[in-house]
């Protein structure tokens, strides 16, 4: 008998908020995180604008030494899972910790530090580099750091596929405990990747939108749209079993019922045009919640600001739903805060679980001009009040990885 799966605790930090809370509030007003980048000299670069993680400095979250051992996105990753950890009330004393697991993803890793002591390397010699270089820009440091921090021996894993990381992370968690594996598991992603290498290097390979206006950058489904805008940050979910979390107490934000992932097998950057591997996944989410797709009654779509990616998704939605997908309410949080890569999926987890506990769809913003292939209810400029009680959340990564959470409001039985 496969066991339920529920959310107990959640944390982030990212271009709208550097908690919950603040995320929320963000969503619920439409705001755009959107703005000049402050952590790199862009005066050479046709790009100015990302989604940052506002007023950040790690001393403000960090005991400076820890802060100076980890890279961007790895402290990043360990402010949102002490959100987590705290708001789940978790006491580890209390629990087996070889049943609590970590999967903490990222898409790329340190690229700030790799950049950094690559530049230090070519100054003073490779023999030079910091001490800490190679563990601070591994992708799975953020995982070993949280599970060293919390004390949970279980599993303790990095899923790394582009920008289905985050979402694969909190996919697979699912699996553990509800296969019986774990009881427990902290799992989410985290991505930064402001830097001149990760700027230049989206730039290059035409990835980004390069209107430097906030308002026209990232626009999902819009017509004008013409890619996406970086941004930076990380999304902590606690999932447990359910009969484990009633045991302690423990509040209960709601429930993750289905999973697909799946492979395009197509091109190593561009989606399927026809979205057939995220039609696949997203089935697969729904019938392994055993669910029918008239349940759904919100997609938090990938929804990236690029041509390719938003018809293509659009397309996958109507194969995957059929007349209902005309029926559902379809919008993109990623038009508020860029696109966080790696990081993405998982606070796009949170953002999905907090509609449904407050029956409220986020908006897709600064929305203007109607595309003839995006022609579905993508919630306009403004959020909207909706007894919403199933919802899935979408990522589409380079390579083609699919991955798909389907999330159920929490009622008591």
């Amino acid at each position: 008998m496969k066991r339920r799966v529920v959310i107990t605790g959640m944390g982030t930090i990212n271009p709208i908020g550097h908690n919950v809370e603040e995320t929320w509030k963000s969503i619920r007003e439409g705001v755009c995180g959107i703005a000049e980048i402050t952590q790199m000299d862009t005066t050479n670069f046709r790009l100015k604008i990302a989604g940052e993680v506002k007023d950040y400095e790690p001393e403000k979250f960090l005991e400076k030494k820890e802060a100076r051992k980890m890279d961007r996105y790895t402290q990043f990753a360990t402010i949102a899972a002490r959100e987590a950890m705290k708001d789940s009330g978790i006491r580890i004393e209390e629990e087996d910790p070889y049943r609590c697991g970590t999967i903490i993803s990222s898409g790329i890793g340190g690229l700030k530090t790799n950049s950094e002591e690559h530049s230090r390397g070519v100054e003073r010699g490779f023999e030079k580099l910091s001490p800490f270089y190679i563990p601070m820009t591994i992708a799975n440091m953020a995982a070993g750091q949280i599970a060293i921090e919390t004390g949970f021996k279980g599993i303790c894993t990095c899923v790394v596929t582009a920008c289905a990381s985050g979402n694969n992370a909190v996919g697979e968690a699912f699996r553990n405990i509800r296969d019986g594996y774990t009881d427990v598991m902290m799992c989410g992603g985290s991505e930064a990747c402001i830097c001149e290498m990760g700027v230049g290097g989206f730039t290059v390979m035409k990835a980004l939108n390069l209107t430097n206006d906030p308002s026209r950058a990232s626009i999902p489904f819009d017509a004008e749209r013409s890619g996406f805008v970086m941004g930076e940050g990380a999304g902590i979910l606690i999932l447990e079993e359910l009969e484990h979390a009633k045991a302690r107490g423990a509040k209960i934000y709601g429930e993750i019922a289905g999973y697909g992932a799946t492979c395009d097998a197509h091109h190593i950057t561009a989606p399927d045009p026809e979205g057939m591997g995220a039609a696949s996944c997203m089935r697969m989410a729904v019938e392994d919640a055993g669910l029918t797709p008239e349940d759904v009654d919100y997609v938090n779509a990938h929804g990236t600001s690029t041509p390719l990616n938003d018809a293509g998704e659009t397309k996958a939605i109507k194969a995957a739903f059929g007349d209902h997908a005309y029926k559902m309410m379809v919008s993109s949080t990623k038009s508020m805060t860029g696109h966080l890569l790696g990081g993405s999926g998982a606070v796009e987890a949170i953002i999905t679980t907090k509609a449904l506990q407050e029956g409220f769809v986020p908006a897709t913003i600064n929305y203007r001009n109607p595309d003839p292939a995006c022609d579905l209810d993508i919630v306009p400029n403004e959020g909207r009040k909706a007894d919403i009680r199933c919802a899935i959340s979408n990522s589409l990564g380079f390579g083609g990885h699919n991955a798909t959470t389907l999330f159920r409001k929490w009622e008591e039985a």
